[in-house]
């Protein structure tokens, strides 16, 4: 007790007072609790209890006061107890606390300097309350992969048929030589399954990695006195968090300060109306909801698993197997061609056992297979399994299982290498649908410009004040200079004894305009905010682009009110403006007019104009009129060097590019003019509208004008809503840029919401399908590039897949009904069927983006997904195929006196040769065939898996006989093959000359 109750009985200080209060309270606490836990267990376990333990230590004693210092430790702290507080809003534990400010102590945080932040403090916070990160679910296991991709019909009437030719094979030629047929079949099978496994679960891991990526956001901490930036996975208990509009609350927590402070809860309750978050009504935060207004600073209390969003995710299973509407096309088209390959299968087996019942089916030595009642059981069922496995593989061939695949390849790939080109892709189906995209809505600053403000002009009155002259400025116009400045800011100036320039941080705009004041006014943050109590706060936003704040003097009780904000805007609330001497004067209308010719002026400079404005007041309320205009400033954000040519290859690529920006008129002309929007001798009457106007055309004027209008200035979020469904209701496949909260609604309404990485918020990246992690427009036009690149890329393996699936059912239907027999067995279908689902999906999937595709028109909405060039390229390769392969079938041992064996292992290899061949028809579409070694040694893939491929087949005829069922070959033989199959070039040259319709 004495260490708790100090001989020194003098409560000078009311921390004092209160500390030994909130101590007292929980030593009770403590004493109460012992009892019952005695009884529970054993002594040694006390100390380990679920309760508040304060540790208490005598510190160094304080040399102004004389009084030992008390510390507190957090090491003991019931997590429960913090977690149901917040999570119950529960007001009667935080008294218990002490209130916030007591617990921010408990728990070793400075309200103004936030934690030590040091690894060993790190680690510390870790171990007693856990890291920032949820629990995930289990990964989906290889295993699974391998079950789904067994359970394909097909797959399992292969294996029944398998396995009754392994068994029958056996009975008949002994284990030795029976199990061939049968095996072959298996192992052909279990290579098929084993290599899409193989690739859906790598893909499947790609995908989770993207997800954890696309969740670790940034959020500002102060940390050691330092406001910095750091990831969400790296906050801990007890750091003070800044938030801001549009920010996710990172952690539970409790509000500290701030100012107009709402929170979106739906996400946590369903509720819609944003609930107001302060110290007197709710102090309370809950991880995952989102800040809808004002700004204001937060306690850490919970983080990961145990804040009341993580008990919620624990239970949720998020579905990463997310369906492109692309994948639900190709499904379609798969499943019809499955239907028509099912029906030429029935066919071939119903010829085939017609001409086998009726005695028109010879084996190997000449003599009939069935002789009616001659004929064994054991002969009869093992014939009728090799031709229900004859039309089973043809069932195979001709299902497309490799279209889904391939979209799923081609999707990562382009996932992968937009994540090095700067873009995060949050939703699947924002890959494809990029491609067809006609119009891009662009935001100016940060997406056009460079996002580095700068102070380059500052007006007083009529006069621009130089570095020379801010000298000769009144003193009393300087000090409300800085009030404006200091007070009425979201950013921070922080003074490190070991910087010589103070480390300043807030948005673009606000860092430049503390910047200034801090070095050409000399303006002094700290001493401004001790000098004044904020009464209430207005936060900038994007609708009433402005910003205030009703301040009350400490010294004599006076109460002032600062506007910051939009130049135009600000003018129109002033009365009065001040004169470089102090003096303030009427704003009669010539100044007025004055005022705003300078305006314009920097406009056309591509500066943004803000303007401040003062007055003392009686009322605690903020007023907007008649103030006084104290100045304005001009910022500088200089245009992306690269904007202006990647404008112009949107044009090349027929997409259109308007830009819709805050800025007034004449900013947005300036800027949009430099970027290359604008062209000089373009009718800007009809080009340049403001907000409001584009707001009051009635529905057939703005139908009418969508078109011709390329920048929209002094525009509201819903101005941008509104030119994004106008443009949808007029056909265009529309593409939108955004970064703030209020760009939410226009980025869910586009085709593609494309957020910005650096400045935008957390609502708007969740609104959004694909974040620009650099804020460049340029990175907006390589996503474009990529969006046709995977379609294009799917394009290409549909022509190559549906020209295998046509030739070899041509082939094998037309020898079935002829001659009985099918010149393609199981296991070399199968064969086929690798090569073209997964090593051709592999090789055309990732081919990479070229500038030649920005010089094709978009897509479009409703274009098919097999165009007339395709048509014609399969159609005149299928036709071919099934010529060569007859010619060969029926011919090929006459022309080469060759025996049967050796005729069907030719048109095995010359068939997949053909696919080899023709696999560099693919890589362009419409182009002859002397473009299909361009770029080529840039898809190292491409070229490695030909060789594998002709490396494979290799194997097959000349070293897995008995499993491929085929016959060495000689060196003739193979040129034969191979000049045959090189025979595609020409004719695909050829072919490529005959116009075709685009429609």
């Amino acid at each position: 007790m004495a260490t708790l109750m100090p001989g020194n009985q003098s409560a000078a200080k009311p921390r004092r007072r209160w500390r030994f209060a909130f101590i007292a309270i929980y030593f009770t606490k403590v004493l109460d609790s012992l009892p019952k836990r005695i009884v529970k267990k054993s002594i040694p376990e006390m100390s380990t209890g679920s309760y508040v333990s304060i540790q208490i230590q005598n510190a160094n004693k304080d040399d102004n006061s004389g009084h030992d210092e008390l510390v507190l430790s957090f090491d003991n702290v019931d997590q429960r107890m913090l977690i149901d507080m917040v999570r119950d809003k529960d007001y009667e534990r935080l008294h218990q606390f002490g209130g916030a400010k007591q617990l921010a102590e408990l728990l070793q945080t400075e309200e103004k300097h936030g934690i030590n932040g040091d690894e060993a403090d790190l680690i510390r916070r870790r171990n007693v309350f856990g890291s920032n990160e949820y629990t995930k679910p289990p990964r989906k296991g290889f295993l699974s992969f391998v079950l789904e991709a067994s359970k394909d019909t097909t797959i399992i009437i292969l294996l029944i048929c398998a396995a009754l030719s392994l068994g029958f094979g056996i009975k008949e030629e002994g284990p030795r030589e029976g199990w061939y047929d049968g095996g072959s079949i298996i192992v052909a099978i279990v290579l098929i399954v084993a290599v899409s496994s193989i690739s859906n679960f790598r893909q499947s891991g790609q995908f989770r990695k993207f997800s954890n990526e696309s969740s670790d956001i940034r959020v500002q901490v102060v940390r050691q006195g330092r406001r910095q930036p750091v990831s969400i996975f790296g906050l801990v208990v007890g750091d003070i968090v800044f938030l801001n509009i549009g920010d996710q609350v990172p952690a539970d927590g409790l509000f500290l300060e701030g100012h107009s402070l709402k929170v979106d809860e739906s996400s946590m309750t369903g509720e819609s109306d944003p609930v107001e978050i302060n110290e007197k009504d709710n102090r309370f935060l809950f991880s995952g909801t989102k800040v809808s207004d004002g700004f204001g600073t937060m306690l850490v209390t919970s983080v990961g698993m145990n804040t009341a969003w993580g008990e919620m995710m624990s239970s949720i299973r998020r579905d990463l197997d997310e369906q492109t509407p692309l994948q639900a096309r190709l499904d379609k088209l798969a499943s019809t061609i499955g239907k028509l390959g099912l029906a030429v299968a029935v066919m071939v087996l119903v010829v085939l056992f017609i001409r086998y019942f009726t005695g028109n089916i010879e084996d190997d030595s000449g003599k009939k297979e069935f002789n009616g009642s001659k004929t064994r059981i054991d002969d009869l069922m093992n014939s009728i399994v090799h031709l229900v496995s004859a039309a089973v593989t043809v069932l195979v061939i001709a299902i497309p299982e490799g279209l889904p695949m391939a979209v799923t390849l081609t999707l990562a790939y382009s996932m992968r290498r937009m994540m090095t080109d700067q873009a995060l892709v949050r939703k699947l189906s924002a890959c494809e649908t990029m491609g067809s995209v006609t119009t891009i809505c662009t935001d100016k600053t940060g997406t056009l410009t460079l996002n580095k403000m700068k102070v380059v002009e500052f007006w007083l009155e009529n006069e621009v004040v130089k570095d020379e002259t801010y000298r000769g400025i009144a003193p009393n116009v300087v000090e409300l200079l800085k009030q404006g400045v200091g007070l009425n800011t979201t950013g921070s100036v922080c003074k490190q004894p070991s910087m010589s320039v103070p480390e300043i941080s807030g948005s673009p705009t606000e860092a430049a305009i503390l910047t200034w004041a801090v070095v050409d006014l000399g303006m002094d943050i700290d001493k401004q905010k001790l000098s004044f109590e904020i009464l209430r706060v207005e936060a900038f936003n994007s609708q009433k682009k402005r910003s205030g704040v009703l301040v009350n003097r400490v010294t004599d009780k006076t109460i002032h009110m600062h506007w910051k904000g939009a130049a135009e805007i600000i003018l129109a609330m002033c009365s009065h403006c001040y004169h470089k001497s102090g003096i303030v004067e009427v704003m009669s209308d010539e100044k007025r007019v004055h005022f705003g010719g300078i305006i314009r002026g920097m406009a056309a400079k591509s500066l943004r104009c803000i303007a401040f404005a003062y007055k003392q007041t009686q009322q605690e309320k903020l007023e907007e009129t008649g103030m006084i205009l104290l100045g304005l400033v001009g910022l500088k954000d200089p245009c992306r060097p690269s904007v202006r040519r990647a404008v112009e290859a949107c044009r090349d690529a027929g997409v259109n590019v308007k830009m819709i920006t805050g800025d007034n008129i004449f900013t947005a002309k300036a800027i949009a003019m430099e970027c290359g929007i604008l062209k000089p001798d373009e009718d800007f009457n009809n080009a340049v509208v403001e907000g409001v106007t584009f707001r009051n055309y009635s529905h057939n004027e703005r139908m009418d004008k969508i078109d011709v209008i390329r920048v929209m200035a002094r525009s509201s979020p819903f101005d941008k809503l509104l030119m994004v469904q106008s443009l949808k209701k007029k056909g265009h496949v529309v593409a939108v840029t955004g970064d703030g909260t209020n760009d939410a609604p226009a980025l869910k309404e586009a085709d593609i919401g494309l957020s910005m990485g650096i400045q935008g918020t957390e609502v708007a990246k969740e609104s959004s399908d694909i974040v620009i992690l650099d804020d460049n427009f340029a990175s907006v036009v390589t996503v474009l590039k990529w969006g046709r690149c995977v379609y294009n890329n799917l394009q290409k393996f549909i022509q190559f897949q549906l020209t295998i699936n046509v030739a070899a059912l041509g082939i094998n239907f037309v020898a079935a009904i002829a001659s009985g027999k099918v010149p393609l067995t199981a296991v070399q279908l199968l064969w086929v069927n690798l090569i073209q689902d997964t090593f051709a999906a592999l090789a055309l999937a990732t081919e990479q983006p070229t500038n030649d595709l920005l010089s094709k028109p978009p897509v479009g909405r409703s274009k098919p997904l097999i165009t007339n060039i395709m048509w014609r390229n399969l159609i005149s390769q299928a036709l071919f195929q099934i010529s060569v392969l007859l010619i060969l079938q029926y011919k090929g041992r006459s022309i080469f006196g060759i025996n049967e064996k050796v005729n069907n292992t030719l048109i095995f290899n010359t068939f997949v040769l053909c696919q080899v061949f023709n696999e560099f028809n693919a890589r362009n579409m419409d182009k002859k065939n002397k473009f299909f070694f361009k770029g080529l040694l840039k898809n190292r893939l491409f070229v490695g898996i030909i060789g594998i491929t002709i490396a494979l087949q290799v194997m097959m005829v000349e070293f897995l006989e008995k499993f491929a069922n085929t016959e060495r070959l000689d060196w003739g033989q193979w040129g034969v093959c191979v000049g045959l199959a090189a025979l595609s070039w020409p004719i695909d040259w050829l072919v490529k000359c005959l116009p075709v319709s685009a429609k």
